[in-house]
């Protein structure tokens, strides 16, 4: 195991981190595991912590198997992986369906974190996107694409753990990536941690209000 936990984890990626502080960023974590590993980010850098709310979209009858995801915003951001789309031939009505469903979630979890919070402010300047690990990476490009459309002077991916390929895939999405870890066997993210359990709605609430700008 590489790391113990969500907290271990972040500790470790904030000290690769630490020559951001300067530019006083914003750190902006994935919900729900995200989170821990950003408060420890977020609190080395002395960085506000705000959430990028995105949701996997899985192919029909296995939604743990990701036809793309969605992330939140004033023009939501969309991203499907048309090749899978086109051999499991599914149709445009239920990526609609799926989308829509998906904003519903998106938008209970925002009352549910952050109430009436307004956003940080991440125009000019350098964001921070955290999570607890990539799998395929459907759920941080459509993260990232949607931190973009909000102008960040820098872009930074900064995760404990992911395979090479997920990697590659993403690289033209930020402007620098940060990855503790890029092992050749990959099978979860979660076999990289010792405790892997799952982030609570509680938590979240709290650690979002202690870093609150």
């Amino acid at each position: 195991m590489l790391f113990t936990n969500r907290e271990d984890a972040g500790r470790k990626l904030a000290k690769r981190l630490l020559y951001l502080k300067a530019q006083s960023p914003v750190v902006l974590a994935l919900p729900r595991g995200g989170v821990p590993v950003a408060f420890e980010v977020a609190k080395a850098l002395a960085a506000p912590l705000d959430l990028v709310l995105v949701r996997k979209i899985g192919v029909p009858f296995q939604e743990e198997y990701a036809l793309g995801a969605i992330a939140d915003g004033g023009e939501p951001e969309l991203v499907i992986d048309e090749d899978i789309r086109r051999s499991l031939n599914i149709s445009e009505d239920y990526v609609a369906q799926a989308k829509a469903a998906a904003l519903e979630e998106i938008e209970r979890r925002r009352q549910m974190y952050l109430g009436d919070r307004a956003p940080v402010e991440v125009a000019g300047r350098t964001a921070i996107i955290v999570d607890d690990g990539i799998a395929t990476g459907a759920t941080m490009k459509a993260a990232l694409r949607a931190v973009r459309r909000r102008n960040p002077a820098r872009l930074v991916l900064a995760v404990p753990v992911a395979p090479p390929d997920s990697l590659r895939r993403l690289q033209n999405e930020a402007d620098e990536t940060i990855c503790l870890h890029e092992p050749d066997y990959f099978a979860a993210v979660g076999q990289f941690y010792q405790d892997f359990g799952q982030t609570q709605d509680n938590e979240v609430i709290a650690l979002l209000k202690e870093r609150a700008p």
